[in-house]
């Protein structure tokens, strides 16, 4: 018996059955009965760490990712650590991979350490087969799931997300618009969120064209080996496509391009365009600096808190928020 089952039985929302257990006057005298009758009905003892109930809390929030190497997962990382300890809670990390059963060992592990709830940083946890995702319902019955930049669609789980889709979308309109039609789009990452921006950059493209047939490259190598990533660029222009412009998935994949575009002798971006996502560091690394969409990461990470403490204080609270990205234009468009 888990406060999830609690809820379902007596039909009121688990911040209700946490007002309850907390002793809120926020509860009406026969929702009270009826939630307590269930817990009498059936012998639920809630746990000694309580899961963010407010009972003798252990004040540790649990962290998930898949490599903490990824700069955009170590800044989320720092995000989400920084706005917990401004919160009085401390953290457990724990580095997964990218195998769905070391995944569900992680979340386990963690389960067993009482934290008050989970954190997964970055869309790759979700996958497109609904039982691969079973792990994280599974805990989601036992404490609040807060997916940074992922969504899934179960009891207890919270998303806080980028529009990946419209920046995506925008970005793509805005190159064309600049004069440039042949435009590769160059990912890495078949996540919930690599998939949304491929969507993006798609619909823009066929607004404009009937296809987008060997445009888009997924590269399959190592995230850190630039000159690899360069090397595959000069292989795809070696077999004869032609193309002017590269948007990519992000900043890394982008500096790629700005390599491959310089030992062709290109004129950036009067020959050749190119915008990164993420606006992260690595936009300053290079001549000129590099266009890119920001996502928002640290708001995302402080609304992701901002729910998570508001869950831990019984408030009811959106299971999806979705944040604007934005362009930020510098050299390398036109």
């Amino acid at each position: 018996m888990t406060i999830y089952d609690i809820s379902e039985k007596a039909g009121v929302s688990i911040a209700t059955v946490s007002r309850v257990l907390n002793g809120s006057r926020k509860v009406s005298e026969k929702t009270r009965r009826k939630v307590l009758d269930i817990i009498d009905r059936y012998g639920y003892t809630p746990n000694a760490f309580a899961r963010g109930l407010g009972l003798n809390t252990m004040k540790t929030i649990g962290i998930m990712c898949a490599d903490s190497s990824d700069l955009y997962l170590a800044k989320g990382i720092y995000y989400v650590e920084e706005k917990l300890r401004e919160n009085g809670y401390d953290s457990i990390l724990c580095c997964t991979g990218y195998e769905l059963e070391a995944r569900a060992a992680a979340m386990n592990l963690l389960i067993t350490k009482k934290v008050d709830g989970i954190i997964m940083v970055g869309s790759n946890f979700i996958y497109e087969k609904d039982s691969d995702n079973q792990y994280i319902a599974n805990a989601a019955a036992q404490l609040p799931v807060m997916l940074l930049n992922g969504e899934l669609n179960a009891a207890n789980v919270y998303s806080v997300v980028s529009d990946d889709y419209t920046s995506m979308y925008d970005a793509t309109l805005q190159m064309m618009q600049s004069g440039i039609k042949d435009i590769v789009y160059f990912y890495n990452s078949t996540s919930y969120s690599g998939m949304r921006k491929l969507a993006g950059y798609r619909a823009a493209m066929l607004t404009q064209t009937d296809s987008t047939e060997g445009l888009e490259q997924f590269y399959r190598g190592s995230h850190e080996d630039i000159h690899a990533m360069t090397r595959y660029l000069k292989d795809l222009q070696e077999t004869g496509l032609q193309f002017h412009g590269i948007i990519a998935a992000d900043d890394t994949l982008a500096l790629a391009a700005v390599k491959y575009a310089r030992e062709m002798n290109y004129r950036i971006p009067e020959d050749f365009s190119i915008l990164g996502y993420n606006n992260s560091m690595l936009v300053n690394c290079c001549e000129p600096e590099l266009t890119s969409i920001d996502n928002k990461l640290e708001t995302l990470c402080q609304h992701l808190i901002t729910i998570l403490l508001g869950l831990l204080e019984g408030k009811e609270m959106p299971n999806r928020t979705v944040f604007p990205g934005e362009i930020i234009k510098r050299g390398t468009t036109r």
